[in-house]
């Protein structure tokens, strides 16, 4: 198993016991709350969380700095595939932005993890984080992508890199192109062909025939029935 699929595994089995609410992620949007895109009645809004929406959207609380060293971390810890996009091309980093405006109790875990990784490339590479080799870059989340692992002075950033790639996560697979790369249909019908035989024969019934090619007749599974004036089957 590679790693990008090692991450669904995690986010599959995860996400439905973590603590993160999200309160633009509803059913049925193509795209994240933050898309240009978004208009009238996009992903179930009433009009007072539209107005919201666009409130919050229009908030900006990181600084370019900032945003520029999220799209990098983005990129780290879920890039291209050969069947799908980044969690850049997803929009994700703007995800982000729209999490800190909408759920202000991230603001600081986020800015200061962000000065956290900036202090320790300075001290490593005397570079910002953004600006620092890919191989840098990775050997620092290296040092914090595994708590248990961990050393003690890395603790702060251990606990900033849980909370962003649960962010990045959520993010993609919560996209189009996420809900795509993990090939979610959402529900579908299935084949019911009627009660098991051996069933039926425990207790003495049987299907009468007519009844059979009307009612577990798979080819007419997309057909409406039909019923007479009173009640009666017709088809």
């Amino acid at each position: 198993m590679d790693r990008r699929e090692t991450l669904k595994s995690m986010l599959i089995g995860g996400l439905a016991g973590s603590g993160l609410i999200l309160s633009g992620c509803q059913p049925g949007s193509d795209e994240h709350p933050t898309s240009e895109t978004s208009g009238d009645g996009d992903y179930g809004r009433t009009e007072k969380e539209k107005a919201r929406d666009a409130r919050i959207k229009g908030e900006s609380f990181f600084t370019p700095h900032e945003m520029a060293t999220i799209g990098v971390l983005c990129g780290l810890i879920l890039p291209a595939s050969a069947t799908a996009g980044s969690a850049l091309d997803a929009g994700v980093p703007e995800f982000i932005m729209f999490i800190a405006n909408d759920m202000p109790s991230h603001q600081l875990p986020l800015r200061g993890g962000l000065m956290w990784l900036d202090h320790r490339a300075l001290q490593l590479h005397n570079n910002a984080f953004k600006d620092c080799t890919e191989s840098q870059q990775k050997a620092m989340l290296d040092e914090i992508a595994w708590p248990s692992e961990a050393a003690p002075e890395v603790q702060q950033g251990v606990k900033f890199f849980s909370l962003m790639r649960n962010l990045v996560l959520t993010g993609y697979y919560t996209s189009k192109m996420g809900i795509e790369d993990l090939g979610y249909q959402g529900n579908t019908p299935n084949v019911w062909d009627g009660v098991p035989e051996d069933v039926l024969a425990a207790h003495g019934l049987a299907y009468e025939p007519e009844w059979l090619a009307k009612c577990v007749n798979q080819d007419k599974r997309a057909e409406l029935a039909q019923w007479d004036e009173e009640g009666q089957l017709l088809q």
